[in-house]
This record gives C-alpha cells, structure tokens and sequence, in this order.
C-alpha cells in the first residue's frame, strides 16, 4: 500500500491491533453454513432530514434493497454508522424521520434477522449495540470477523469525542460550502490507505476474513489465495448508489444498488454485482 516501515507505522499497527483484538474479544456470534443468507451494509448516517442529511439521496435504494432481502430471507448486518449522532444530538429525532427504515427494521427484528453494531458516528449506542461480529464457520473454512472499522482510526476511535466535537461545530457548517471533512477516511486518501493498511496487517497476523465499513470504500477479493481477505462494504451515502456484501451458498458477492431506466424510458432500482461471488474457504 505504500506506507513505509517507521517506528511510529509500528506502533500505530500495534495498537490498531490490540483495539481490534479488543473489540472481537467480546464479539457475538452467529453460524455461518451452506444455508446462511446475510446481508450486510455499513455507514448510513441517517439523519434528521436537514440538508446534511447524506441518507435522504439514498433512501428509497435503501428501502428496495431492504425490501428484495426481507423477502429473501437474509440476516440484516449492519456494520456502524447507522445513525448520524456527531451531526445531530436526538436519537428519536432521527427515528421520527425516517420511520420506514424503523419499520423495516422490526420486521426483521420478528424473525430473529438482523444484529446491528456502532461505529464512530455512533458511538453513543455502545450501551444497546455490540462493537463485534463472528460469523462462526460451520463447514470448516475460515471465520469472517466484522467490525465497523474505527478501531483502525486512532483520531476516531480514541479520540472520537474530539472528533465528534469538530464535526459538530466546525465541518458540518463548512459541509455546506463543500468543505470536505479532513478527519474523516471516507474523504481522506491518505487516511484511508493508512487505514485499509492497519486492516490488511491484522488480516494476515491472524488468517480469517475481516469485514468492515468506516472509509466508504467497498472492497471484496476476487481470489482469497492470493489477495488480502480484508473486505469493505462500503456505505449507503455514495453517489447515486448504496452498497452491499451479500453472503449465502458459502460465496461473497460485492453488490451495488442503483437507479436504471428501461428501454421505455421507465426508472427502476438495478442491483447489480460489482464483484464476486468469491468462495468462502
């Protein structure tokens, strides 16, 4: 990735390593098989409707996508960041404005399909949501562990209250003028390399698949051989589309939701494969 080898690189991977050893320490569990469906999805923000509100582009590719899984039968996974609490104070407020994902939520929440960690953003539900996922694999092969990704982010995971208070009050008014968040790995190239560097490093130390969210950027292995089994789901606030690693029949598919028009000039929401699927092994 082209980070050079220094004592502070050292360093930062070491103690990227014991806040992601940390995290899994204490991780729920979940069986992974031949029958398993999940889905999961990362960094939603959801807001409370104002003009910062980076979910409300989105939103309706959300609901069909969640809509096309409920149906399906898949376990929803959601890898932090699902509510946007550095931009905004209430909980509630963000639940009030977007009650059809709420709704959504609850009917998976029937059927015993859908676990939901915090991330950064949303720090502040660390009481009512765990930090770590395992998907426990049944047939032999590797484990994938998930976590939201932070934990690879000393200024977001340390630090997160003086990140949040930033954010708050210095880059959400500058946003407006397209001002783009420094502290942020979604909006930062060089953190994010930094970053997905910290990730890789745990992956190889400790041989298992790690999937997470928190820089934005989607990412899935063609051949788990030969690339880093590290994988990214990506965000719900991209440009145009949401994305989303869907897991079943023992494969990892890189998928994306987007709006297309047909022949008639009529708009539909596409899913379309972005990579994959790539076996579990």
């Amino acid at each position: 990735m082209g980070c050079k080898t220094t004592k502070s690189t050292l360093r930062e991977l070491f103690l990227c390593e014991k806040r992601i050893g940390r995290a899994l320490q204490h991780a729920l569990r979940l069986p992974l098989n031949d029958c398993s469906h999940y889905v999961i999805i990362s960094d939603c923000h959801r807001g409370e409707g104002t003009m910062n509100d980076n979910f409300l582009k989105n939103q309706n590719l959300y609901f069909a996508a969640l809509e096309f899984y409920l149906k399906r039968g898949f376990f929803y996974l959601e890898l932090g960041d699902g509510e946007e609490l550095w931009e905004n104070r209430s909980v509630r407020r963000i639940r009030n404005c977007h009650e059809e994902v709420y709704r959504l939520f609850s009917c998976f929440e029937r059927e015993g399909r859908i676990l939901r960690l915090y991330g950064n953003h949303d720090m502040e539900l660390r009481e009512e949501l765990p930090e770590a996922l395992i998907l426990e694999n049944l047939e032999g092969g590797r484990d994938i562990c998930m976590i939201h990704g932070h934990q690879a982010d000393f200024f977001n995971s340390v630090c997160w209250r003086m990140s949040r208070f930033l954010v708050r009050y210095l880059w959400k008014p500058l946003e407006r003028f397209g001002v783009n968040d420094p502290t942020s790995a979604a909006r930062n190239y060089r953190k994010t390399v930094r970053y997905e560097h910290c990730l890789e490093n745990w992956v190889k130390k400790h041989d298992v698949y790690l999937v997470a969210g928190h820089s934005h950027r989607p990412r899935i292995p063609i051949d788990t051989d030969v690339e880093s089994r590290y994988l990214n789901a990506g965000s719900c606030v991209h440009l145009g589309c949401i994305t989303a690693i869907e897991v079943e029949n023992m494969q990892m598919t890189l998928v994306k939701w987007r709006l297309a028009t047909r022949q008639d000039m009529s708009i539909y929401v596409a899913r379309e494969v972005m990579a994959g699927p790539t076996d579990i092994k």
